[in-house]
């Protein structure tokens, strides 16, 4: 495994479909502008954040290992974190939300390797290093939120998504990957913003994982600590981002007391938030989390929970009450007048499993084209399948070997040969084969004996409906990666030779002792080459306010001002890079 990432074992325990999103880092990529912004976004944050943000944070920064001065390596950061209890991995932007979830279960962070380009720096759309090292990693040195994070990501990994979800997810990473491109073409980015739109403005019930979405935004991403009048800071994307942390916390954002009423608050990421929630502390999270949970399909299960696996049209899992858990893509069920599920089908590859392990047998090797089966109570006995035990089964003339027909309360008929049966630990029925075996209800076949063998899945009722699959072995690829991958930018020579100045720059901040000349040479450079850029100048100043070249620092004041007059979008940057300075 690439260095970058060997050195937690967490790591080496995540399973296949989320090792396959990992990709190395590739340090020696970031150049020098790179490490730049790194720095200055860094340091305007540690200036003002240590006033607003959450005390986790600061203490964070320390035990993470993250530097202000450079951008953190995933093998250093995996050295430290892992002395807290977490990993950290390098990915290619957005994940599938599922995956996402599910390394945070894991105790992995999620972190994607590429920097936001200087012409972003305040903000952008699309995940970076900035974003998810400098934003969640400090906080998780808080046990407390390390422990909402993680059960967070446990929990929402078996959130179930919508088709509306899928789309959403690859029209969202495709726009953050045009604006972040430096070449994209505005034609492209207008395109990929308006299919954003749409399905952002298209009406349709929330999911689970929307929901589940929403509360991680509105927490892990947006979240406030403490009262409404005065909250602190812990959500990454405040941390983050150097322009929103200071306007959330203007009396233009609307400070709401934090509850599950966010899980149907939606947002908009291309817009400034127009209200935030207020935890009072972290133990609350976990309380609204639970409460939500407990809304969901893997506690409810029942038809509902079903039905939203239908409509996901991804591999999902149902649980009976007799702990039979089925892994598929479901594609239809039969309810009887009281709602009660009473047959269900999927299609394609499927597996059985008890207690999140494969049944021995019954992988989809065995079911490559689907499985189904009726489950209920029978009519006319009282006792269910499950609970009958050697005498009751011999009683209801359930022989192995022997033909046998019955009949549901549903009016689901099974006649064909029993062959055998599969226990649980508690010694209960959980599956019986059949041969030469025709399910019937009404007037549809349901299963007949061309179709093979027959497993009837023992159970009356459906407990647990999720997202994923009980055994993860049982499926090669249970998360789809995504085929719009991050585009790196372009160069050329001119910007070749200002990655240069910015290196000679670095260079000399490590040295004791520089003289005025080296400064004023590389000025004169930036100047006659490469006068929109603005940020190497405010390195240039630090230096010569460093030395104390005061004629020099003069000279490039002037010089600022003048780039704050003739780039306007950037002179409160500009600004906060004097002041920065000054504090220092």
């Amino acid at each position: 495994m690439n260095k970058n990432f060997e050195t937690n074992p967490l790591i080496e325990r995540l399973p296949p479909h989320l090792k396959q999103f990992i990709k190395p880092q590739n340090y020696n990529d970031y150049t020098p502008i790179n490490q730049a912004v790194w720095r200055f976004v860094m340091r305007k944050n540690i200036s003002y954040l240590g006033k607003v943000a959450h005390e986790s944070y600061l203490k964070g920064l320390d035990l993470t290992g993250i530097s202000i001065d450079k951008i953190p390596s995933m093998y250093g950061m995996n050295r430290i974190l892992k002395e807290i209890g977490w990993a950290a991995v390098a990915v290619d932007g957005f994940i599938p939300p599922n995956a996402f979830m599910e390394f945070q279960a894991y105790k992995v962070l999620v972190i994607a390797s590429d920097i936001r380009q200087l012409e972003n720096i305040e903000y952008t759309p699309a995940p970076d290093i900035i974003h998810e090292a400098a934003g969640h990693a400090p906080i998780i040195a808080n046990p407390d939120y390390a422990e909402y994070l993680r059960r967070f990501g446990e929990i929402g990994a078996k959130a179930i998504l919508s088709s509306h979800d899928n789309d959403m997810y690859e029209a969202v990473r495709r726009l953050s990957i045009l604006k972040e491109a430096k070449d994209s073409k505005q034609e492209d980015i207008d395109k990929a913003e308006a299919e954003v739109n749409r399905l952002q403005n298209k009406k349709v019930p929330l999911s689970e994982m929307a929901q589940i979405r929403n509360l991680h935004w509105w927490t892990v991403e947006y979240g406030l600590i403490g009262n409404t009048d005065k909250p602190r800071l812990y959500g990454a994307g405040l941390l983050s981002s150097i322009g929103e942390s200071k306007w959330c916390l203007s009396d233009e954002v609307k400070k709401i007391p934090y509850s599950i009423k966010a899980a149907e608050t939606e947002f908009d990421i291309t817009k400034p938030q127009p209200q935030l929630f207020v935890t009072p502390d972290f133990s609350y999270l976990m309380q609204v989390l639970d409460e939500f949970s407990n809304t969901m399909a893997l506690r409810k299960g029942g038809w509902r929970g079903l039905n939203k696996l239908i409509d996901s049209k991804k591999i999902g899992t149902i649980e009976l009450n007799t702990g039979l858990q089925i892994s598929g893509v479901f594609t239809r069920m039969i309810r009887d007048e009281d709602n009660n599920v009473v047959f269900f089908k999927t299609e394609g590859p499927t597996a059985l499993a008890n207690r999140e392990k494969e049944l021995i047998g019954h992988g989809t090797e065995t079911h490559p084209n689907g499985f189904s089966s009726p489950i209920g109570k029978l009519k006319g006995i009282n006792l269910a399948i499950e609970d009958m035990g050697p005498r009751d089964l011999k009683a209801y003339n359930f022989y192995d070997n022997k033909r046998i027909a019955f009949e549901y309360e549903s009016g689901i008929t099974v006649e064909g040969l029993n062959i055998t049966g599969i226990r649980n630990l508690q010694g209960k029925l959980i599956l019986i084969q059949f041969e030469d075996c025709t399910v019937k209800y009404k007037d549809e076949v349901l299963f007949s004996p061309k179709d093979g063998t027959f497993d009837l899945a023992v159970g009356s009722s459906i407990v647990s409906a999720y997202a994923g699959s009980a055994d993860y072995r049982s499926f090669e690829n249970l998360y789809h990666v995504s085929e719009n991958t991050t585009v790196k930018p372009e160069t050329d020579e001119t910007k070749r030779q200002l990655e240069k100045l910015y290196q000679s720059v670095r260079d000399l901040r490590n040295n004791d002792t520089i003289s005025e000349d080296n400064i004023k040479s590389i000025f004169s450079l930036l100047k006659s080459n490469h006068k929109p850029d603005w940020l190497l100048s405010l390195e240039l100043l630090e230096l010569s306010d460093k030395f104390d070249f005061s004629s020099l620092k003069t000279e490039l004041l002037g010089y600022l001002e003048q780039q704050k007059n003739e780039q306007p979008n950037i002179a409160h940057l500009v600004a906060d890079g004097i002041e920065i300075i000054n504090e220092n």
